[in-house]
């Protein structure tokens, strides 16, 4: 549904985005990171044909971004941090006008305006101008505007910012419900618990170039390393493990228990608590240590550094 290969955008002397090459399926969620100025919007804006690459190519639902953008434009739904809200619409005027800009007919523009209106909790101030709507509200509106034409493709650029918990959560499980086999949907966001949540592809990118990609769990291996465990038992600790299974190795005990990295779980922790039972331990727990995105980003980010 996205696909990119060298893409890059050059800015007088600077490269904003420099090599960049990406493929992401229907049903994909890819969560693009990095720091302010990585080059994340750039990216976005290219491929919503708002900027022409200075090399390499983009194909979105199958078109060019450089050949065929207005076939482009009329494949993504876009959200920017700047909304681009017309103030002194109500919130439905606003989508009705918008529904008519993508060639809607005036039946389904409506149904659907008052559909996303409904879902996003907006009916009490449909009608009510958008200069008075709060920013979690205004927030909402745009993300209902970028659906209005159902576009296979969505670019989301911190889509739940300035929103308060429950609005955040409504947007995200709208996001969830929208990944389905025929869209795709790149988000970026400083929010790395809500791109762990939401994203099934990560990319971390860094000035202008992709750094690594993956899913979380590739991340979390190639940079974290191999997975750790920790186990509780309720009496004593054996004083000796026999046959401890290979790729199985004992770090420092910790104040809840004991612990090991594990280079291959499935094979291994099996004949690991059967050893641990052999020497006499009663095992509570065997649990994998958590490790978050958080952990992974700033892995890359030291290691990029140390470079």
């Amino acid at each position: 549904m996205i696909e990119t290969e060298d893409l890059s955008k050059q800015f007088g002397e600077t490269w904003a985005v420099d090599g960049v090459s990406l493929e992401v399926n229907p049903g994909q969620v890819l969560a693009l990171l990095g720091q302010n100025g990585a080059g994340k919007t750039t990216i976005v804006r290219m491929l919503a044909s708002l900027l022409t690459p200075t090399r390499g190519r983009a194909r979105i639902a199958g078109f060019d971004v450089v050949q065929s953008p207005e076939k482009v434009r009329s494949s993504v739904g876009v959200l920017t941090e700047q909304h681009g809200l017309y103030l002194r619409m109500t919130g439905l005027e606003y989508l009705e006008y918008f529904g008519k800009i993508y060639r809607l007919d005036s039946t389904t523009c409506q149904k659907r305006s008052r559909e996303w209106i409904e879902y996003f909790g907006l009916v009490e101030v449909a009608k009510r101008p958008i200069g008075q709507y709060s920013k979690g509200m205004r927030q909402k509106l745009a993300l209902a505007r970028t659906l209005i034409h159902e576009p296979p493709v969505l670019l989301l650029d911190e889509p739940t910012s300035a929103m308060d918990p429950e609005s955040a959560q409504l947007v995200r499980n709208a996001i969830t419900s929208l990944c389905t086999e025929q869209r795709t949907i790149i988000i970026c966001t400083h929010n790395l618990v809500e791109a762990e949540m939401l994203a099934n592809k990560i990319a971390i990118i860094y000035l202008g170039q992709i750094l690594t990609s993956g899913t979380v769990e590739e991340l979390k291996r190639s940079l974290l390393g191999p997975a750790e465990y920790e186990v509780r038992v309720g009496g004593n600790w054996p004083r000796e493990i026999l046959n401890l299974p290979a790729g199985v190795t004992p770090l420092a005990p910790s104040e809840t228990g004991h612990r090991f990295r594990v280079e291959e779980p499935q094979t291994s922790n099996p004949i690991l608590l059967k050893e641990l039972m052999k020497g006499g331990a009663e095992v509570v727990a065997l649990q994998e240590l958590p490790r978050t995105l958080e952990q992974v980003y700033l892995a890359a980010m030291a290691k990029v550094k140390r470079a």
